[in-house]
């Protein structure tokens, strides 16, 4: 092989022979791809879904994620999940099934990768405080569109392909729907439906590790037909949860990926229980609202002392100053958040000269 080429063709070349050999009919191969909306050359080694892998994985906003909050708010133990481990095993869930349904990996683990860069300080206590400030709400499916589209990179973004782009933009579900009913809601590609259930799949089942983990619940509190169905260890929930993802969909011929009749139900029975007694336990919510106050002020603040912002926010678009605001707090670190509150508002101590 010589300057990335074998017998005259690309190593890309090659990739996109093998997938259009071993890739489902109705998967989305590389060559069949909308493209970005400023066209580039094609890479002579990678596909156009591994470039947006590799751009999502390169950016500032992805090494973020490691310190943001997935549930428990900046935990002192080593174990408990932040949004970047979460993102990380949505990955892997997503890549087995692809695998096994032969859709396509690569364009699953950029989606599953970039799916939550645009999520805030504190977990979705950060989003409820942006979405009750902002004039124009918050979602974070939304921002992470924004954050690939116009903020990574110096206001550049990252020009992602049309279809990593709509993954990333219809994966959030809240206490919706797994598979929204309208063609306009759900993700364009099997993919892209495929990241949305693994997102909640993950979630829910790590989420509920960390809980166990922390004592906010206990084994025997997680519903009877919960456990009767996909088991009560961690990997044997996963387990239950993939496999009958992967039947499902090769029951329906692959035109379209779900989970069984009565998986879903489980999984929001399994859901509605992780609202009641995690996500909204009053230990959990204490801290939580706290730290949604300091969100509070910092946002008052940075928008009398917007000239601060605008050295770490690229201003991209005549969009107002509160628009700024809002990009600035979105992207703090929990860690970040909490240093600059300290700096603005609690005194300093004096240091000797």
């Amino acid at each position: 092989m010589q300057n990335g080429k074998a017998d005259g063709l690309s190593v890309r070349e090659l990739t996109e022979q093998i997938e259009a050999k071993i890739l489902h009919p109705n998967a989305s191969h590389s060559t069949g791809s909308r493209g970005r909306v400023r066209p580039e050359e094609n890479d002579d080694l990678r596909t156009c879904y591994q470039r947006d892998r590799d751009r999502i994985i390169h950016s500032k906003a992805f090494r973020r994620l490691k310190h943001k909050t997935q549930v428990f708010l900046a935990p002192r133990g080593d174990h408990y999940r932040t949004r970047l481990t979460h993102v990380l095993e949505v990955a892997q869930i997503s890549r087995t099934i692809a695998r096994a349904l032969r859709l396509n990996e690569d364009l699953t683990e950029a989606m599953a990768l970039g799916h939550d860069l645009g999520h805030t300080p504190f977990g979705h206590a950060g989003e409820e405080v942006l979405n009750e400030l902002y004039p124009g709400g918050f979602d974070h499916y939304k921002q992470s569109l924004r954050v690939v589209d116009i903020l990574e990179k110096d206001g550049k973004g990252l020009n992602l392909t049309h279809e990593v782009r709509d993954g990333i933009l219809k994966h959030s579900k809240g206490r919706g729907m797994i598979m929204p009913e309208l063609d306009k809601d759900r993700p364009a590609t099997l993919e892209g439906q495929l990241v949305r259930i693994a997102d909640i799949v993950a979630y829910l089942n790590h989420d509920l590790d960390d809980a166990l983990r922390a004592g906010v619940v206990d084994r025997k509190d997680i519903p009877d037909s919960v456990t009767k169905l996909v088991g009560e260890a961690y990997g044997d929930r996963i387990d239950s949860m993939v496999r009958d993802v992967i039947a499902a969909s090769s029951a329906r011929d692959l035109t379209a990926v779900v989970l069984s009749e009565h998986m879903g139900e489980t999984v929001y029975t399994l859901r509605d229980f992780m609202f009641a007694q995690v996500y909204e336990h009053p230990a959990v919510r204490e801290h939580l609202d706290k730290a949604k106050g300091i969100l509070r002020m910092l946002y008052g603040y940075y928008l009398e002392n917007s000239e601060e912002v605008l050295r770490d926010i690229p201003r991209t678009e005549k969009n107002g100053v509160e628009r700024l605001v809002c990009d600035f707090i979105a992207g703090m670190t929990d860690q970040f958040a909490f240093m600059t509150y300290e700096k603005i508002f609690l005194p300093q101590r004096w240091t000797v000269l």
